[in-house]
């Protein structure tokens, strides 16, 4: 791990670390990994749902909740992780929410009763929730100005492969060998990322920890993020463009079984490697923040993510999946750009910005990822669709007002 300051040193005299240098690209490399020990835990009995519904004898709801109650965990602790991060560090935060989880995930194969399953997954959820803004307020910190939101994007771009792993270690391990080893595999290969991550990950030398706030200083930071509206904007985005990804993933693979193309199982799980987009994109719309800056790069993500919708609305197989990888490559590039943008707009309580965003982020895909189901069982894949669309144009017309200011604006 790199050195700190040493003692005297002002630590406001160095800048953070410069793209091209060692501790850049450890700094990278370390939340990739964080990334992929987050999301493919959380994601990870997602593939093996119906597996995991015939072994306990219960519903494709109840194992469903394996999931919802993992998300919710998370949701409900970015705060509290955030307030603890700025007491402790990011660093040491973050390393005690991985190995928590990690542990936890080792535990949900062995779990004896669903009640406890579930409880496991929860507790899961809720060691991660430290991790995603935690990450975003420690790159803000020790990476360079200019190049924090590509270092951004890269961290987003981790969190895709984890998602992505997640799913397909899973599928062909429970498939061969039961869910158990699948949930089993995942933890496992989190574990190893866990274990990278605290090899590569630098200290921090920007960190000051804050001091301990009582309720009403809390309340306090959290009001003065809520009312400014630029973070506002943000997190209204975070909402609105998650909810509309999830659903559209939640429901694509009814339109893809039914007729007219009766596609398997087996086939429809397979357009999660649409998420291979985001990976790129990701790291390729927040390295174009430097050229174009963050909000015109933030809007090109919305206008390509609903291009890629539009796509899905014909009837052929080619051009869904091409508009579906559209879609996927546009979100990640306006999300990667929208979390990273937290971390700069917020000079005080980054973890907290950067938390808020995060539970908007998950809160999105809770209620709009249910939501588009009804207009999806009522009106069909279209009314999905526009709806969707709807949402992203809505998105992009309140970004580009409330962020349309003089150069003095972070971007």
């Amino acid at each position: 791990m790199s050195k700190a300051l040493p003692i005297g040193n002002d630590a406001t005299a160095w800048n953070g670390h410069v793209k091209g240098s060692s501790g850049y690209s450890r700094v990278l490399a370390a939340l990739a990994l964080a990334g992929v020990a987050t999301f493919a835990q959380l994601y990870s009995t997602q593939a093996v749902l119906p597996l995991m519904a015939s072994d306990l004898g219960i519903s494709a709801a109840e194992a469903a909740l394996s999931i919802s109650l993992a998300t919710v965990g998370l949701a409900v602790t970015v705060l509290p992780w955030s307030f603890v991060a700025d007491r402790i560090g990011r660093v040491r935060a973050m390393t005690i929410g991985i190995a928590a989880a990690t542990v936890l995930g080792l535990l949900v194969p062995m779990a004896p009763s669903v009640p406890l399953l579930l409880g496991l997954r929860a507790l899961e959820g809720m060691a991660l929730g430290g991790i995603p803004a935690i990450a975003i307020a420690y790159l803000n910190e020790e990476v360079t100005k200019i190049h924090t939101a590509l270092a951004a994007g890269s961290y987003v771009a981790g969190t895709t492969l984890g998602g992505l792993a997640g799913r397909l270690v899973a599928g062909p391990v429970g498939e061969l060998w039961g869910w158990r080893a699948a949930a089993l595999a995942v933890s496992l290969l989190a574990a190893v990322s866990a274990v990278l991550f605290l090899v590569l990950v630098p200290k921090q030398r920007r960190f000051s920890p804050a001091p301990a706030l009582g309720f009403r200083a809390a309340l306090g930071t959290l009001r003065g993020h809520s009312t400014n509206p630029k973070l506002v904007a943000l997190y209204l985005q975070a909402f609105l463009l998650m909810g509309g990804f999830v659903a559209v993933y939640n429901y694509l693979g009814f339109r893809l079984h039914a007729e007219p193309f009766g596609l398997p199982a087996t086939l429809v799980s397979l357009i999660f490697l649409a998420y291979l987009s985001g990976t790129v994109s990701s790291r390729w719309g927040a390295g174009l923040t430097i050229k174009f800056g963050r909000l015109n790069v933030l809007l090109a993500g919305i206008g390509i993510m609903s291009a890629g919708l539009a796509l899905t609305l014909v009837d052929n197989l080619i051009a869904i999946l091409v508009g579906l990888v559209i879609f996927t490559g546009g979100f990640f590039a306006a999300h990667s750009v929208g979390s990273g943008w937290t971390g700069a707009i917020a000079t005080t309580g980054r973890a907290q910005a950067a938390s808020l965003y995060n539970l908007s982020y998950y809160l999105g895909s809770s209620v709009i990822g249910w939501a588009g189901g009804l207009a999806f069982q009522a009106l069909g894949w279209p009314a999905l669709a526009w709806s969707v669309i709807g949402l992203a144009c809505t998105t992009a017309a309140v970004t580009a007002v409330v962020h349309h200011r003089p150069r003095r604006s972070a971007s």
